[in-house]
């Protein structure tokens, strides 16, 4: 194959395919490099994602209309950008487009001035931007080329070296890198850009895909417990807002949390922010303009399945086989909490939905769950009364077959478990899950609100209260003699096990006082104990 001395408009669509098949073939790899700004293992995927929006928007325009192209570029990745990652990128693909619209012809020159236009737009992005991530490797990499001589390949190449020396460099640049032994994940990925470009450029293959991703040194262990004190959530959202607006709001963001990625123009733009505080991020936008597409991932989550992965992995167990294992009958499990999550896997659980009494998944949610599920038959478990009637149109949103359990409680999620067979039929699943989730006995305990009347009493503002199907068992100023007085109510000499599931309110005192009482009381029974991590409830029981 000849060497091109410039891109034609063609190959733009050519250099984005090559970009997204790179991504798309080491995208585990680039996931197992992530720990900044948390180590939630799903740069790769991210980036993924956001190019593979780019490559659909290209789909619907004429593939010589240079204008067309670059628009598709700029507005594919705005609106398909995904986490922090994903819109730091989409800000790059914008740069590139902009300069290559203006330029007569895209040659060595054309090439390296996009270049720097991109580092440029991606740092002016990040409200705080930080040495050692993609933003250091982007900007070497337009450094090398301005340093090059003209020829387009040389171009190329030049920023590439630059690039895998900057990359090399960033566990100096950040302690978290060197800590895990790994180098920027985003920067790793952007690499993959250059490799697409010189593809088109002189035909050279792409790098051969990582099958087996090297698992990075193991380094703190995360809990939720870990994570109170710090930003839990990532919020996105596409806002419509006039670009004089956009200034102000940003300060307001920067007095909410960190990891600020605000991109965009001409009315559209993509925000990114990681916060405590999810219902003033969202305020922010709603005084300035209108948010869509609102999405809100609880990072501590992500972060105890990323480390789950990551333990598997280095026991020998494919990521693969733990996210992708086809079977006939999967399971999709709502889950309030990391340690309630890690339990649903342990139990087989392929796909959570984080969600629960205080904050429900959309049809939308499930239904996204329900698709990357690894199966044509889906088992959906509600896991609380209040996402029964959502859980239920799935169904008809799907060319999938979706069975719901309805299980209206953790405990019960738990114990329909059970009886999962993935080989099985979802129908068939769905009977002998239902059969023995309804004979287990279940209660919670939870802090009241404000004062009611019950069956068994006057509630008093903050007192506990314990609870079973049918109501309110137990009230008490004192979280231990609540669960006391509720396993008092619901424990019999028939039951042969109790499991307890402890809450970030639970302490080990009362965990243990609780234990204790068990064995005096009920000598034969067996207790467990699992760590759910669960906000507002310091615990669920389930009893069989």
């Amino acid at each position: 194959m000849a060497v091109a001395l410039f891109f034609s408009v063609s190959d733009l669509l050519k250099i984005i395919t090559s970009f997204r098949d790179g991504l798309h073939d080491h995208c585990e790899a680039i996931n197992r490099l992530n720990v900044f700004p948390v180590p939630d293992g799903d740069t790769g995927t991210n980036m993924f994602l956001t190019v593979k929006s780019v490559v659909e928007e290209l789909e619907s325009v004429d593939p010589i209309d240079k204008n067309a192209v670059c628009e598709a570029i700029s507005h594919g990745s705005l609106m398909g950008a995904r986490g922090n990652s994903g819109v730091i990128l989409s800000q790059i693909l914008r740069g590139l487009a902009k300069s290559f619209e203006k330029a007569e012809i895209i040659d060595g020159s054309s090439v390296a001035t996009a270049l720097k236009v991109a580092s440029e737009a991606a740092d002016s992005a990040v409200m705080k931007p930080v040495e050692g991530t993609i933003l250091t490797v982007v900007r070497e990499a337009a450094s090398g080329a301005a340093g090059s001589s003209g020829e387009l390949v040389n171009v190329l190449e030049a920023a590439l070296s630059a690039a895998e020396i900057a990359l090399s460099k960033t566990p100096e640049q950040l302690e978290i890198l060197a800590t895990a032994g790994v180098v920027d994940a985003g920067g790793a990925g952007f690499l993959h850009l250059l490799h697409g470009m010189l593809q088109v450029v002189d035909g050279r293959d792409l790098p051969e895909a990582v099958l087996q991703p090297e698992i990075p040194n193991v380094f703190k262990p995360v809990s939720g417990a870990d994570l109170a004190g710090e930003l839990r959530y990532e919020v996105m959202y596409l806002l419509d807002a006039p670009d004089s607006a956009i200034s102000e709001f940003k300060d307001v963001w920067a007095g909410l949390g960190d990891s600020i990625v605000v991109v965009g123009g001409d009315g559209l733009w993509n925000c990114h922010i990681h916060t405590n505080d999810i219902g003033p991020a969202i305020e922010a936008a709603i005084e300035i303009g209108r948010p869509r597409q609102i999405r809100v991932s609880d990072l501590s989550e992500e972060v105890i399945e990323e480390q789950w992965v990551r333990t598997a992995a280095a026991e020998g167990i494919s990521s693969d086989a733990l996210n992708a294992q086809v079977v006939p009958c999967a399971v999709v499990a709502v889950s309030p909490a990391p340690g309630i999550g890690r339990i649903f896997h342990s139990l087989g659980v392929q796909v959570l939905v984080v969600g629960g009494q205080t904050m429900n998944p959309s049809t939308a949610e499930l239904l996204d769950a329900v698709e990357r599920a690894p199966a044509d038959q889906v088992i959906i478990l509600p896991n609380n009364s209040n996402i029964l009637a959502v859980a239920g149109t799935v169904n008809s949103q799907t060319e999938k077959e979706v069975v719901v359990v309805a299980t209206a409680s953790v405990p019960e999620g738990f114990a329909s478990l059970l009886a999962y067979d993935p080989e099985a039929d979802a129908e068939i699943n769905a009977e002998q899950m239902r059969d023995i989730s309804s004979t287990l006995v279940v209660g919670e305990v939870t802090k009241a609100v404000r004062r009611t009347s019950t069956s068994v009493g006057e509630v008093e503002t903050d007192d506990w209260i314990g609870l079973d199907r049918e109501g309110v068992r137990s009230i008490n100023k004192d979280l231990t003699s609540a669960s006391i007085a509720l396993l008092t109510e619901l424990i019999t000499e028939d039951h042969e096990m109790v499991s307890i599931i402890e809450g970030l309110q639970a302490g080990d005192a009362d965990t243990r006082t609780i234990e204790v009482w068990l064995a005096e009381h009920y000598p034969n029974l067996e207790t467990e104990v699992h760590h759910g991590e669960q906000d507002h409830y310091p615990y669920f029981f389930g009893i069989e």
